[in-house]
């Protein structure tokens, strides 16, 4: 068996959790069922080799994790590569919607699956971050994918880095495992949500026939910009030449932006210009009903048959967790992550408690606008407890205050969640917790009693 490769090609020793992998092959025949994997076009399209080990899927998992080590690398030629070797193109026929923004791309890929379903399309559902379990990123039909299936397909293409002269990272080879997925469960329609940017994001290696921008806004500014225009420069790299686009409402300099780069590539440009009205979403916040008039634009454009009831049945019953998401009558979890975000979470809190502030647990990864989003969620905070969120990025909690304005509410700090959202329960106040997607899974599996799969991607 091929080992992973360090960088620069260089094999490294096999490591413990591949050495104890089972002895035993899953011997259900290929596409028996829901949960199948056709192994036989597994190496580059050839018979699958009958005396390879399969992985577990905790040793999977294991194994693509440890490739974070890689970090992010922005560029399409490797995704390229590795999504035509794997065959995980989209098959000839299936539709592609591709989203990019700065705000609310979740929530938009999300309605967008749940209404093509209800129009009784079969849709994959490609998104990122996970807040709990890996699988969320990848679904189909609302499925998330079988832990069998994700096991033996992480083990090919475990195999076929192997044997690449360049290393694939976490999200280039979570995206091949998707779309290969995606074609093995024959998906008439594909959601890709952008990992980041858009131009240079390895989601715009797999063509696409309908492109959507949501609102753009300063974030991830060390990797795309720091001004609105280059940020949008780079969202609009999502642009395909002759394929249609649907935008947010943006700013004026944004839109200048977008519409050169739509007309370079003479693709039709078109703006939703009202959030969508006369239905119920399963989603809370105003902001919303313009996610969901982007999703219902994008899906007419890739030509399904939509009508009032599958639009209402589609928009009722989207489940997208950790957004507004009131987990218990006074325990609500945004994933707030930037000032743009953090504006609509004070709306959608008023809203909802109009006279009430918040206990906030809040925390937050390095390179974000901290400064910007706590001037604004100062607003409805009662009292801030602050705490590290799981992962490499975190900001300690001690350093969290300092980033608070001048006139901010008490604050204290602690070395764990738990202690924070204890301390918070004991407020008396509603408890908000928000200010990164890392500490809404953290904290969602911490309240549902489920496992938590900490990622740093």
């Amino acid at each position: 068996m091929v080992s992973p490769m360090e960088c620069g090609g260089k094999r490294s020793a096999t490591p413990l959790w591949l050495a104890e992998i089972r002895n035993s092959r899953d011997n259900r025949a290929p596409n028996s069922g829901p949960g199948s994997h056709d192994s036989r076009l597994g190496k580059c399209g050839d018979p699958g080799d009958e005396s390879a080990v399969t992985m577990d899927y905790r040793a999977a998992i294991d194994w693509l994790f440890s490739t974070q080590m890689f970090g992010i690398k922005l560029g399409l030629e490797n995704p390229r590569r590795l999504l035509k070797e794997y065959l995980a193109y989209p098959a000839h026929g299936t539709r592609v919607i591709h989203v990019a923004g700065t705000n609310g791309k979740g929530s938009t890929c999300a309605m967008s699956d749940c209404i093509a379903r209800a129009c009784g399309w079969r849709c994959g559902l490609f998104t990122s971050p996970h807040l709990i379990d890996y699988r969320e990123r990848i679904k189909v039909a609302g499925v998330e994918i079988p832990e069998d299936a994700c096991a033996a397909m992480l083990t090919e293409l475990h195999d076929l880095c192997g044997r690449l002269e360049f290393q694939p990272t976490f999200f280039e080879i979570t995206l091949a495992l998707a779309m290969r997925w995606f074609r093995e469960r024959e998906c008439e329609l594909i959601v890709l949500e952008t990992g980041m940017g858009g131009r240079l994001d390895a989601t715009t290696a797999v063509p696409a026939d309908i492109c959507v921008i949501t609102p753009i806004g300063l974030d991830h500014m060390q990797w795309l910009g720091d001004t609105l225009e280059t940020i949008a420069a780079e969202k609009a790299g999502i642009m395909v030449p002759g394929k249609p686009v649907v935008s947010a409402p943006q700013e004026d300099s944004v839109r200048c932006v977008l519409e050169r780069e739509a007309n370079e590539r003479r693709a039709p440009l078109e703006y939703v210009t009202e959030p969508l009205s006369g239905y119920g979403l399963a989603l809370a916040g105003e902001h919303q009903r313009w996610n969901a008039a982007l999703a219902v634009a994008a899906l007419h454009l890739a030509g399904l048959p939509l009508n009032t009831d599958s639009v209402r049945h589609g928009l009722a019953h989207v489940n997208w967790p950790g957004r507004f998401e009131r987990v218990r009558p006074d325990v609500v979890l945004d994933g707030a992550h930037n000032p743009h975000s953090a504006t609509a979470l004070v709306e959608s809190w008023n809203a909802a408690f109009p006279n009430s502030k918040a206990a906030f647990v809040f925390s937050a990864v390095a390179a974000k606008d901290i400064t910007g989003m706590l001037e604004i969620l100062s607003l409805i905070a009662a009292r801030f407890f602050f705490c590290p969120v799981d992962t490499p990025r975190a900001v300690p909690a001690g350093e969290l205050a300092s980033f608070l304005p001048p006139d901010a509410p008490p604050f204290e700090t602690f070395d764990t969640f738990q202690a924070a959202f204890a301390a918070a329960q004991g407020h008396g106040s509603p408890v908000l917790i928000a200010g990164s997607l890392f500490l809404v899974g953290e904290a969602r599996a911490f309240l549902t009693g489920t496992d938590f799969q900490s990622s740093a991607q």
